[in-house]
């Protein structure tokens, strides 16, 4: 049985320390070491670490891309389902899973959706320890993040910082924008893409996906309500076919009045931060600025509810938005396309 960490309470150090001139803070730095050593203890062993081998293409006589890579994925199941990044293996002709007991598998790619950069890939193994998604809308900035990966090779490293911010937007490799990203502290570095960004319980609260180089400490995840959404997907059906209307947003918290005024379903809303023009999909009549609280008469609290929301029975379909625009409520429509 797996022990959560908060279960830890640090041995007393009774007068004896307290008069002999202890470190006052010996107690809070121990009781910080002992979360993350606990950490790192109940999630190691799902974490692989994951080798492919692409095609290299050629351009101009040139070679381009590169031949082999290098990545990380956790173990999510008894049946050998790993989370890994789009990226890492999207191309590959080959996949390999080295987990830390040494043994090494042939994994195939199970699905893949570079739109989020998340793809399952499986093995066929016994005596597989499985990590958990934890609650992402529940996160907090400053809370503990630890991440777990194999940066440049080095396998199943540790690095622990904290939640930066939340509800971030990030343009993944595709082109597309990855909505509802958490940023970290948490040194992440080439090789730990698709690792597990963990919280103080050992569950999985993002997908480790990209940094900014040559910036310090901006290090990104895909969070792990929208992770496990997409993974559930992707086992089930192979793909992700999902609506898609053009825009990006972030979820932000409503003023208290403006939401006892108009008597909201909801304290938060996204807001629509920019409208992609020439988009296959319907939707001019938003505004940037705009925000959605509405779809189909079900309150919007999250880019998590949108992407739910425009799943693949919303495609090529007249959906309605409930937006605050200039401090009032519009009702607007949108017809999704798919998301190719």
């Amino acid at each position: 049985m797996v022990q959560f960490l908060s279960d830890y309470t640090p041995p007393e150090t009774g007068i004896g320390a307290e008069a002999s001139g202890a470190n006052p803070d010996a107690e809070l730095l121990d009781a910080y070491s002992q979360t993350v050593v606990g950490v790192a203890r109940n999630v190691s062993d799902s974490v692989v670490q994951i080798k492919v081998d692409k095609p290299a293409g050629r351009q101009g006589g040139r070679r381009t891309g590169r031949p082999y890579g290098t990545g990380s994925g956790f173990i999510i199941s008894s049946d050998g389902y790993i989370v890994t990044n789009s990226h890492v293996v999207n191309g590959a002709h080959n996949i390999e899973v080295n987990l830390q007991d040494g043994r090494h598998f042939t994994a195939r790619l199970a699905g893949n959706d570079p739109a989020t950069d998340i793809a399952v890939v499986q093995v066929s193994a016994d005596q597989l320890s499985v990590a958990r998604f934890g609650d992402s809308s529940r996160l907090q900035v400053g809370q503990l993040a630890v991440a777990i990966g194999n940066p440049y090779g080095f396998q199943y490293s540790l690095t622990a910082g904290v939640v930066s911010a939340l509800g971030r937007t990030l343009r993944s490799e595709s082109g597309r924008l990855i909505d509802d990203v958490i940023q970290t502290d948490a040194a992440l570095n080439p090789g730990n893409s698709g690792g597990p960004l963990v919280d103080s319980h050992g569950r999985v609260i993002g997908v480790n996906t990209a940094v900014i180089l040559p910036a310090q400490g901006l290090c990104f995840a895909v969070a792990s309500n929208l992770a496990a959404y997409i993974v559930g997907k992707l086992i089930i059906e192979g793909k992700v076919r999902r609506g898609y209307i053009g825009i990006a947003g972030q979820m932000i918290r409503l003023n208290g009045q403006l939401v006892k005024r108009y008597q909201l379903d909801t304290n938060s809303g996204i807001l629509v931060q920019q409208i992609e023009p020439d988009s296959p999909s319907y939707n001019s009549e938003l505004r940037q600025g705009d925000v959605i609280i509405g779809f189909n008469g079900k309150a919007v609290h999250t880019i998590d509810d949108l992407h739910r929301f425009l799943d693949e029975r919303s495609i090529n379909k007249a959906q309605e938005l409930l937006v605050l625009r200039n401090h009032r409520k519009e009702r607007v429509v949108v017809i999704p396309a798919e998301l190719g």
